[in-house]
């Protein structure tokens, strides 16, 4: 044996170590989170939310900083989304139902040690998301990060641990991955004391989750479509689209992605956006330009620009502005790259079409089944239904923005994990229980 292949042997085996460490200490930290009274379990994410409450902005700073993508005011945004209004303890209140026979019982246990996949794009927001829903429903999680997100990761996971301990003693409940790799996530995704896989990613980790062996819920691509018909309001509609499509530069997979419009609406969206703060482009040369700039030589979105701001990229590609710009908005044909790739970046494609019919068609073939997220603006009850009924997205907002979706605006729970992939969409402390069932006899027989 050569010494390249004995050190190859003892990396391996050290790094089996470390990840058998870490699964062994969560367990045994989630057997002594077991015995905590299910009313306590409030405690815990109380005391998250009040060391994490002050330390957002810190927080968002550092996950620009690391992964060069998004605004920190939005990231902050985020945060408190994520820390005030994910849903805990209250989701798993159980049901009971009776007839003369007795009582039927169904309650939620926890799985146990669950691997939770977070993503670049809202890494702290996703695992906040995750951990309350999580611990509410009784695991311990071990949070694996994408590799440009895991210092700001680590940092939350101390913080959060310090919350965990000063109110229960138990150490570990939430742990984190000390480098990220796709044979270090899988290693632990296939550790026999895994019960459950949680993937809030790309294609290929999911493909990973779901080969696991594992319960796995899975978040995979998506390529949300808002679609304006000639009856909409207008107005409103071009503050819905460029507000959701320029919240922290349009990273989040629920963000609109590209316009379909009826020709009859397009001019008028196009300036009550351009009122808004969006740069509307539809010069051939400048088109040519933008293109080389976000789009590589395979045809896929350049990644060295994702996250950045809108007045970011127009510099880049050299195309002169003279404001403050939110959105570029760009008129291509339905088969552009930035129309069928998800644009993770500030600028959406729009695409006109002749009428409602040619709307719902060219939407479906864009959004490429993902069902993931889509938007609707009309004022006609009829299309607003069918509308809903032929895309089956995850998420569908009618006559808003897409951030209605990610749970602002409104009495909604934040989808920071929308499981478009296994189907249980925006997930909240539900999905990470086991359902059982009681039954209640009356009384003994003769």
């Amino acid at each position: 044996m050569n010494i390249c292949t004995l050190y190859a042997d003892v990396k391996t085996s050290t790094d089996m170590y470390i990840m058998s460490s870490i699964v062994s200490k969560s367990d045994l930290a989630f057997r002594k989170y077991a015995n905590v009274p299910f009313s306590n379990r409030n405690i815990v994410i109380q005391a998250i939310k009040e060391t994490i409450s002050p330390l957002v902005c810190k927080l968002a700073e550092k996950e620009v900083y690391e992964t060069g993508m998004g605004v920190v005011s939005d990231k902050s945004e985020n945060l408190m989304l994520a820390l005030c209004k994910t849903p805990g303890i209250e989701t798993l209140a159980p049901l009971a139902s009776t007839d003369d026979d007795g009582i039927i019982l169904n309650d939620y246990l926890a799985y146990g040690v669950i691997c939770a996949i977070t993503p670049a794009s809202n890494a702290c927001a996703t695992a906040i998301n995750n951990i309350i829903g999580m611990l509410s429903s009784g695991n311990s999680v071990i949070i694996a990060p994408h590799p440009n997100a895991i210092n700001v990761t680590h940092m939350l996971v101390s913080m959060v641990n310090q919350a965990i301990v000063s109110v229960t003693g138990i150490s570990d409940l939430v742990s984190v991955l000390p480098q990220t790799s796709m044979k270090f996530v899988t290693e632990i995704m296939t550790h026999p004391l895994v019960a459950m896989v949680v993937a809030t990613g790309g294609a290929r980790i999911v493909k990973k989750a779901l080969s696991s062996g594992k319960k796995a819920i899975c978040a995979g691509g998506a390529n949300p479509v808002a679609m304006v018909d000639e009856t909409a309001n207008l107005s409103h509609a071009a503050k819905c689209i460029v507000d959701g499509a320029s919240f922290n530069n349009n990273i989040s997979s629920v963000s609109e992605k590209s316009i379909v419009v009826v020709s009859e609406a397009a001019d008028t969206l196009i300036e009550k956006m351009k009122a808004q703060g969006a740069f509307y482009i539809n010069d051939s040369s400048e088109m040519l330009k933008l293109t080389r700039t976000a789009i590589n030589n395979n045809f896929m979105p350049n990644r060295s620009i994702e996250g950045k701001s809108a007045m970011d990229i127009l510099r880049t590609a050299e195309i002169p502005f003279e404001r403050d710009i939110r959105l570029i908005v760009v008129e291509t044909p339905r088969t552009h790259p930035f129309v069928m790739s998800e644009m993770m970046m500030p600028l959406i494609p729009l695409i006109r079409v002749n009428n409602f019919d040619d709307m719902l068609e060219t939407a479906l073939v864009i959004e490429q089944g993902h069902g993931h997220t889509a938007t609707i603006h009309s004022q006609n009850i009829a299309r607003l239904n069918r509308a809903a009924q032929v895309m089956q997205t995850s998420i569908f907002v009618r006559n808003g923005s897409s951030l209605s979706g990610l749970g602002f605006n409104g009495g909604s729970a934040p989808g920071f994990t929308i499981a478009n992939v296994t189907g249980e969409g925006v997930t909240t402390a539900k999905d990470f229980a086991r359902r059982r069932r009681y039954s209640l006899k009356t009384g003994m027989p003769d």
